[in-house]
Parts: structure tokens; sequence; C-alpha cells
């Protein structure tokens, strides 16, 4: 049983597909997904999509792109968490290498998020691209105002930026970004994280694992980064499955295997 703990079934290249999109990954024995929500306005959509598909879960946030154009206030993203399909918050974050939003509206999103978090006790899932010190400065500012749980989503930053958000409790997810050939670095971090902080995910529709790179990626693909993380971890993928989908069971709590 695997868990894709990142997908984007509304996206282009998956949306309007969804009925096949899922059955394709229960069939590769992906019994859950958890779809992200980027945009408020899309919400309704997800909530959808999770409420039609058993195993299908979904979450509320905004992603730091789009900080400038879709404020989300605490109170419109804890209202939002009430439904029993909403597992989580985000994504959110900071991501510095496109800057589609200014830097002073994704910290401020990223801290509302924080809130709700804190206020709701579901976890975060924290985008951060090119950012390593500020969302490191900022997740340890907010941790000290009250605690909270969270994930580094789709995890590319540093060696010493994984040591820190580990030291802040929080989990790594790993994508099929650690197939590419140029991606040794980040299998170093992925073969010394502790086992009961790693995560899988697709990030589906973007980043498809070998062999299946150049391709809309989905959530059946998300066996193919186990394989890989069993592989560089030097344990039967079957471990990494019931590793990390204990894992996400324990952060996303909210969620239930079905």
């Amino acid at each position: 049983m695997y868990v894709d703990s990142h997908c984007h079934l509304n996206y282009k290249g998956l949306e309007g597909q969804d009925a096949e999109v899922v059955a394709r990954a229960r069939a590769a024995g992906v019994t859950t997904l958890l779809t992200i929500n980027t945009r408020l306005r899309e919400f309704d959509e997800l909530r959808r999509l999770a409420h039609l598909y058993k195993g299908v879960f979904c979450t509320v946030g905004v992603h730091p792109h789009e900080a400038a154009n879709d404020y989300a206030a605490i109170d419109a993203i804890v209202e939002r968490t009430a439904d029993p399909r909403v597992v989580g918050i985000g994504e959110s974050g900071l991501d510095y290498y496109y800057d589609h939003s200014p830097r002073a509206e994704q910290q401020a999103s990223f801290r509302r998020h924080i809130a709700a978090a804190r206020q709701t006790g579901l976890p975060i899932v924290v985008h951060t691209r090119d950012a390593d010190e500020d969302c490191a400065a900022i997740l340890k500012e907010e941790l000290g105002q009250g605690a909270f749980s969270g994930v580094i989503h789709c995890f590319t930053a540093s060696a010493a930026f994984a040591r820190t958000a580990l030291d802040l409790g929080f989990y790594i997810s790993f994508s099929g970004i650690i197939t590419f050939k140029n991606a040794d670095d980040l299998r170093g971090v992925a073969a010394f994280v502790p086992e009961d902080r790693l995560l899988i995910e697709t990030d589906a529709p973007f980043l498809a694992p070998a062999p299946h790179r150049g391709q809309t990626n989905e959530p059946a693909y998300v066996t193919h980064v186990a394989a890989a993380l069993a592989k560089l971890r030097s344990m039967p993928v079957e471990r990494v499955a019931e590793l990390t989908t204990t894992n996400f069971f324990c952060l996303f709590s909210k969620a239930r295997a079905e």
C-alpha cells in the first residue's frame, strides 16, 4: 500500500481525468492520495474530488506564487478545515526562485498559514525554493509562539536545511527528482532522513520520475519514487511503502485509512 502525499488532481494534465487517474493509482497499489490546494478559489473543486473518491483527501491554502493575488485570511483557511476530507494546511511557504509574488507578501501569507495550522492542529505543507534561510527563520520564530507540525514537500534544499527541518520536528517528502541523473546531492539527503520522517510524493502532474521523464506525472508513479528510495537506502520497497504510509497517517492524523 502506497500513499501519494502530494499531487494536484485539478491541474492541467490530470484535470477532468480524475476517475482514470485514481483508478490507475489504485491498480498500482496507491490507495491514498492527498490533492493539494494552491489557490483558495479552487478549494471547492478539490473538496468535491476528495468527497468523490475513497482514499482521496485535500488541503486548504495558497501557494507562495499566488500570495499577492489570492489573499487567504486565517479565518478563511480555518473555516474550510471543518470539512472531514480536509486534512492539512497549504501548500504555503516561500519561492525566491520565481518570485511571482513579492517576498514580503509570501512571508506574510506563510505566517498566516502557520497560524491556521497552529489553531487547527493540522499539519502545514511547506513549499520552499531558494529560500532556505528565510524559511528556517520563519519556522523557528513561529514555533517559538506555539507548536505546529508539517512537511517540507518535494524536498530539493540543502542537507543543512534538511537537518534544521528535522530538528524542528518536520517530515521531509521526496518526489521523482530523486530518480534524476543530476540529483546526487538530493539522494544523499534522502539517505540520511530518519525512517520515521520520510514521505513520498509525485507532485503530479509535474516531475515525472524515471522511466516516465517527459510525460505527465500521475499518482500511480509514486511507486517509482518508493523504488528509488528503497535502492539508495538498501531496503525492500515494501518496507519503504510501509514506512511512508505509516508516517503519512501519523502526520495527517485527520485522514483515516479506508
